[in-house]
């Protein structure tokens, strides 16, 4: 089928690309030389966009490079039969901006927006690497910990009404509800069609066959997902990133950035919480696949679950300080607790905001989990174990876990007790088959 586009929009190209750079001059200056000194190339392997990385001559002998990023009018992963809207590239571009604020050198900068074109330019990242092949490889990032939950925190809170006055937060809650196409594609692939018989769907077939079946009839997680939908539809306490998962990360051992928040709007700040947590967690089930008798993966596996424990616990304390020394917003307005009883009930208050947001991302965690099993897009810590009956099995762990986390969310009093029940899963779960509705068990916590 052939889709509308507006005027003068085209997608870039390897051939196009350096005319389009060559026009701005701040662009072709720090890439250096003249275009056909230029190296372009498309690297994009996401399921949304087109990505292209330039390479130029730069300047002192030190060669310079962009990231080019341009909205495609359809869903890359599926194609032209599933169109998609162009303006995702501004919703991205403006949450870069808006979350560059809140934590400064935690992503790429943003370097040029063409509204015509739909194509953000930003800083080139190198020599950084993807978080999720880094973790199927087994490689440990020691900062990682510290920069996830210092972006969480520094953005989370700077959006929210805690920090910012209501004149300033709703018109961006109203920008960023135009958003709809993107709001709509999470809530079905999440949220939505996991659970039920939809012909995008996929799994390990036929060794999950019965469990896909089984979760089609599973009342009590359904009810669950249903929920975690409601309450994503409906909670715009923060401008979130809105798919922040480990293909949306990039990495060196000393330094990590976010990326690709064209999903951004104003949502349930534990969305973002839970859906990196869920990611490691499903890494964490994914090792035993990649585990050789040369290269075992335990200690490994200990290292993502002390890296989970880290990033909630570092999060909160972060969050919290800043809600502290700022509190700036409309909400819980610092003249109402003046004094030290004041004082000391709004500090309670600030603790149990935490403890329900954690309990928010506990159940978003296992969403993201489900659907990368049982749903339309999968990713390559499960999908590139080449054995099916082991990757089945990895995933049988997975959702096991997934279902307890959004069904039994109240299990989980602390952090510690979901890495536990994480070990537990992989300790017991020992054959493919449908997941126990019964649940973990209280020997799991």
């Amino acid at each position: 089928m052939t889709l509308e586009t507006p005027p003068g929009y085209a997608p870039l190209s390897e051939a196009t690309l350096p005319d389009f750079l060559a026009a701005v001059p701040a662009l072709a200056s720090r890439l250096g030389g003249t275009p056909a000194d230029w190296r372009v190339s498309e690297v994009g392997d996401g399921n949304l966009n087109l990505v292209f990385l330039v390479e130029g001559p730069g300047h002192d002998g030190r060669t310079a490079g962009l990231c080019v990023k341009q909205s495609l009018p359809y869903l890359r992963l599926v194609g032209e039969g599933w169109p998609l809207d162009l303006n995702r590239a501004w919703f991205e571009q403006r949450a870069m901006a808006l979350h560059a604020a809140g934590a400064a050198g935690r992503a790429p900068a943003l370097l040029h927006y063409d509204p015509t074109l739909y194509a953000i330019v930003m800083e080139r990242l190198s020599p950084h690497v993807i978080l999720r092949r880094g973790l199927v490889q087994g490689i440990r990032y020691p900062k990682l910990a510290e920069h996830v939950s210092d972006y969480l925190a520094g953005t989370l809170y700077a959006t929210s009404d805690l920090a910012l006055p209501a004149s300033k937060k709703r018109p961006l809650v109203a920008a960023f509800t135009a958003n709809d196409a993107l709001c709509r594609l999470t809530e079905d692939v999440i949220f939505t069609q996991p659970y039920m018989k939809h012909p995008q769907n996929r799994w390990t077939s036929p060794q999950l066959d019965a469990t896909a079946e089984a979760v089609r009839t599973d009342t009590a997680w359904k009810l669950a997902a249903s929920r975690l939908k409601l309450k994503f539809m409906a909670s715009p306490e923060a401008l979130i990133h809105g798919d922040l998962h480990t293909g949306s990360i990039m990495v060196t051992e000393t330094d990590t950035r976010v990326i690709d928040p064209e999903f951004a709007f104003f949502g349930p700040m534990g969305f973002d919480v839970g859906a990196i947590v869920g990611n490691l967690l499903l890494n964490y089930l994914s090792q035993d696949g990649h585990a050789t008798e040369e290269h075992p993966r335990d200690a490994y596996q200990d290292w993502v679950l002390a890296t989970v424990e880290e990033l909630w616990t570092l999060f909160r304390a972060k969050f919290l300080h800043l809600w502290r020394t700022g509190g700036e917003g409309d909400a819980y307005p610092a003249a109402l607790f003046a004094g030290p009883e004041g004082t000391a009930c709004l500090e309670t208050e600030r603790r149990t905001y935490l403890d329900r947001l954690f309990t928010d991302a506990l159940g978003f965690a296992g969403a993201k989990i489900t659907r990368r099993i049982l749903g339309l897009a999968h990713n390559m810590d499960l999908e590139t174990i080449a054995d099916p009956d082991l990757r089945a099995l990895c995933e049988t762990r997975c959702l096991a876990l997934a279902r307890s986390l959004m069904v039994e969310t109240g299990r989980y009093p602390t952090i510690k007790a979901v890495t536990e029940a994480a070990r537990h899963v992989r300790r017991t779960v020992t054959t493919v088959g449908t997941v126990d509705q019964r649940g973990l068990g209280r020997d799991a916590l």
